[in-house]
């Protein structure tokens, strides 16, 4: 018996469809392989990643801690500067003072004896005129 034509087409049909089969069970473990491939190197940069962040990171606290120190010691010196120059401007104050005080004592002094003096000799000439 003769095939009919649309018989051996659905024939032909039939092993295309079963090539296409196995042809895709053969892609998929490929794919998987290439899947792999691709998370292994994409764990490799991220391990790569992580450790230039942490280097970096450790180089900046490294620097941070170095102006740290820096600026602690300028502060110190700028204290001990500070400090210095207070103490020097208190003893001139304290010497300008004393002067100032010396003079205001004197002053007072030629200013009381004039005014006794002044006092004594009105009294004896309105003692005398009497």
């Amino acid at each position: 018996m003769p095939a009919n034509p649309l018989e051996i087409r659905m024939a032909h049909l039939e092993g295309a469809y079963e090539q296409v089969s196995q042809r895709l069970m053969n892609i998929d473990p490929r794919f998987d392989g290439v899947d792999r491939k691709i998370d292994l190197r994409f764990d490799a940069l991220d391990a790569k990643i992580d450790q230039r962040f942490a280097t970096l990171d450790a180089k900046i606290d490294q620097r941070f801690a170095t102006l740290d120190a820096k600026i602690d010691l300028t502060a110190t010196t700028l204290d001990a500067k500070i400090d210095t120059c207070v103490k020097t401007l208190d003893a001139k104050i304290d010497t300008c003072a004393k002067t100032l005080d010396a003079k205001i004592d004197q002053t007072f002094l030629w200013t009381i004896g004039i005014v006794v003096t002044t006092w004594l000799t009105t009294l004896i000439s309105i003692y005398l005129r009497r």
